[in-house]
């Protein structure tokens, strides 16, 4: 079977579906904009096409198509949001089966998301899309504050702001002048909560809830929060389980059929849940290795075997309850110590699954730009209780310094 991915090297976790494809059996003909790949990459791909950039889409479209020369793939893939629509695009034009145009716009853009969830009937926070200054103080005025305010066909947060006054959203439409088209809508309160699923002919064979401590908008506001996503280890139990209905029930009104799904919800006090936003692709912000901590298996392997249709078993709820902790350096310049860790990892380092914090010497990153910021630990631990209490003890107790 031939497959072309999109995007293969970029983001860093797209090699490893890649790498999946390529091990299940699967020509994997890559289609980017990076140049040097990583070595397991570049032995899985059976041939790549280098376009000068991903976001071209007319450009990539008749460069693929040239490259082609007239055959026809058995499956186009990505897992970047970014090029979810290339992605339709050229199975439209192909004739390749998988998600349609349609379907993947309603993934995209968040307007006609939230119009197809709430035909379905189901709860979301009102939101008007607008496209000039005047529109979006006639929305702020009809919804009232506090609000959000973010791209139409945004991605991880980014352009995302919070704004509780006419003060607040005078500096959010300064700071989003170069985005075209925004939604203006009414903030939600409540716990911060996620649901991932694979999807075969409209079942889901998996699915996974993990929560953000705090909210994912607060951690992108505060610099000295150290953000942690948990994984629950019991995904359909009470406290999680309105959210499972709702996912499902979304993914349903946008239709769809197979294939991966990252979905964004909030929980009230009453343990109601409402639709916040989704992505008919997987997470990211390292919550595929979170997943895959928590499973305790390769879900890119399973990822694969759902888009190639080979046969894949309802895969069960998690072993283990997980967490993704993120830190943040103190200061700017390169990493020069890692205060508490070598104590954290004593007590705790047999809970470890994954030490990804950036070494002392590497210059830090911009954790405006980045959920990751200057790295992770990722850790585990049959008790959910005990995982959640470990990650807050790293999350308070380990801090990375900069200069």
């Amino acid at each position: 079977m031939d497959v072309v991915f999109l995007s293969p090297a970029w983001p860093p976790e797209m090699a490893r579906f890649a790498v999946a494809l390529a091990h299940q059996g699967a020509r994997v003909h890559g289609v980017g904009d990076s140049g040097d790949l990583p070595a397991d990459l570049a032995r899985s791909l059976s041939s790549y096409l280098r376009v000068p950039s991903m976001m071209r889409e007319d450009d990539v479209i008749e460069r693929v198509l040239n490259w082609l020369g007239g055959r026809v793939p058995d499956r186009i893939e990505t897992n970047w949001e970014a090029v979810t629509l290339l992605a339709a695009r050229l199975r439209g034009r192909l004739g390749v089966p998988g998600t349609s145009l349609d379907v993947a716009l309603r993934y995209r853009d968040k307007d006609k998301m939230k119009a197809a969830v709430r035909a379905a009937g189901l709860p979301t926070a009102p939101a008007v899309r607008v496209t000039t200054l005047a529109d979006a103080w006639r929305a702020a005025e009809h919804i009232g504050f506090p609000l959000v305010v973010k791209p139409v066909d945004g991605a991880g947060g980014a352009d995302t702001h919070i704004v509780d006054s006419p003060g607040d959203l005078h500096g959010a439409l300064r700071a989003m002048r170069h985005v075209p088209e925004v939604l203006v809508e009414a903030f939600v309160t409540g716990d911060e909560l996620t649901y991932e699923a694979m999807l075969v002919d409209g079942e889901p064979v998996f699915e996974s809830v993990s929560q953000y401590f705090p909210n994912a908008l607060t951690a992108r506001r505060n610099a000295w929060i150290s953000p942690i996503i948990f994984t629950h280890a019991q995904p359909h139990g009470p406290a999680t389980a309105s959210g499972v209905h709702l996912g499902r029930a979304v993914n349903r009104a946008l239709g769809l059929a197979s294939g991966a799904t990252h979905l964004e919800w909030f929980r009230a006090e009453d343990g109601s849940a409402t639709f916040g936003e989704a992505g008919a692709r997987t997470p990211g912000a390292a919550m595929i290795e979170l997943m895959c901590a928590a499973f305790d298996r390769d879900l890119c392997v399973d990822w694969a075997r759902v888009a190639l249709g080979h046969p894949v078993s309802s895969i069960g709820p998690p072993p283990f309850a997980a967490a993704a902790v993120f830190k943040r350096a103190e200061g700017e310049g390169h990493i020069v110590a890692h205060h508490g860790l070598e104590a954290f990892l004593q007590a705790f380092g047999d809970h470890v699954v994954d030490n990804a914090l950036l070494p002392v010497g590497a210059p830090r990153r911009d954790w405006r730009q980045t959920f990751v910021g200057d790295g992770y630990l990722l850790l585990r631990h049959p008790d959910p209780a005990e995982a959640l209490r470990i990650a807050k003890l790293a999350a308070s107790r380990i801090q990375l310094v900069a200069r």
